[in-house]
């Protein structure tokens, strides 16, 4: 029988505390862990030695008794002895009733894949230990170290995807903010839209995804925005645009309109002599700002002229006589 060295196995040195030990051994166990090295009998072989070493250095007393093993093996082996007249014996476990590795047929310490069902199932049968293990320790490895299923290491963590969906909002949602709710799978999930929500733009909601498995985080759930035409306003950006049609004195002599938006009815002045098309400009009166709810964005009103329908005669004269007056400037 030949000594194993755990630490090597490990890739750890002697002093490395309780925290080390177990650190390098889930680093080394998830890289060679069989759920990413499918059908690969030296990844296996490798995994289960990772897992046999850490049985005992990540037991006080399993390791305590290995190094004094360590000791005695060391000055054995300085002084020209080997593992075939090493005494064994004084290090030996003594059997107990009932215990001990169960060999599967076939060659020794061989296993048939599909005779157990899970690698606890294995460890805790014995087939994954060595002679070396089983003949020091006595028999099978202990299920409270290594990849048990309650740590959460037996099985390889997966995170779980993430989605994506899209969801439509009107203009005035958009503005004001909502809370709306989407069905994904087979949850419902709330969004909230914050005011200033932008076309296009993508709400991320953290661990709304695909579950994880074996522990692992879920996903994340991308809600794509995407905003109604509005009838009558335009958006670019922070800044919001409308046509407002005024009668043609309005236009001509000046005065005041209103208009009705989302933050409620607005009344703005007309300067004299504005021409058919004119931008006004309302600073502060647009979008919020996304993530900036006390800042806007502009509103600008394309002024339109509405010619009246109907004249009666004294005001078409009134409009000739105008049209006489401003040939003659």
């Amino acid at each position: 029988m030949d000594y194993k060295d755990y630490y090597k196995i490990l890739e750890i040195n002697k002093t490395a505390s309780e925290s080390e030990i177990k650190s390098s051994y889930r680093k080394l166990a998830n890289k060679y862990h069989p759920d990413k090295n499918k059908n690969d009998k030296a990844f296996e072989d490798k995994f289960k030695e990772i897992n046999e070493a850490y049985q005992v250095l990540g037991d006080a007393d399993k390791r305590r008794k290995y190094d004094n093993l360590g000791m005695n093996w060391n000055r054995h082996q300085s002084t020209g002895g080997t593992s075939d007249n090493f005494n064994w014996d004084e290090w030996f476990q003594q059997p107990k009733s009932g215990r001990g590795r169960q060999k599967s047929s076939g060659s020794k310490g061989s296993y048939t894949k599909g005779d157990y069902n899970t690698y606890r199932e294995f460890f805790s049968r014995g087939g994954g230990v060595s002679d070396f293990f089983e003949r020091i320790f006595g028999g099978a490895a202990n299920e409270t170290h290594g990849f048990s299923q309650e740590q959460g290491y037996y099985k390889q963590q997966e995170s779980g995807q993430n989605l994506d969906t899209n969801l439509v909002i009107t203009l005035e949602e958009a503005f004001r903010g909502s809370v709306r709710q989407i069905q994904t799978g087979d949850k419902k999930v709330e969004v909230q839209i914050k005011q200033g929500v932008a076309d296009g733009q993508v709400i991320t909601l953290q661990g709304m995804g695909s579950t994880g498995r074996n522990g692992g985080t879920s996903g994340d759930l991308n809600v794509k925005i995407s905003i109604k035409q509005h009838t009558k306003l335009e958006r670019k950006g922070d800044d919001l645009y409308v046509e407002v049609w005024l009668d043609l004195f309005t236009l001509i002599l000046g005065g005041s309109a209103k208009i009705k938006t989302f933050s409620g009815t607005i009344k703005f002045n007309v300067p004299p002599a504005s021409q058919n098309g004119k931008l006004l400009k309302l600073s502060n009166q647009g979008m919020p700002k996304y993530n900036k709810p006390n800042e806007k964005g502009d509103l600008y009103i394309k002024v339109i002229a509405k010619l009246p329908d109907e004249l009666t005669e004294d005001e078409l004269n009134l409009v000739k006589a105008l049209k006489e007056l401003r040939k003659k400037k």
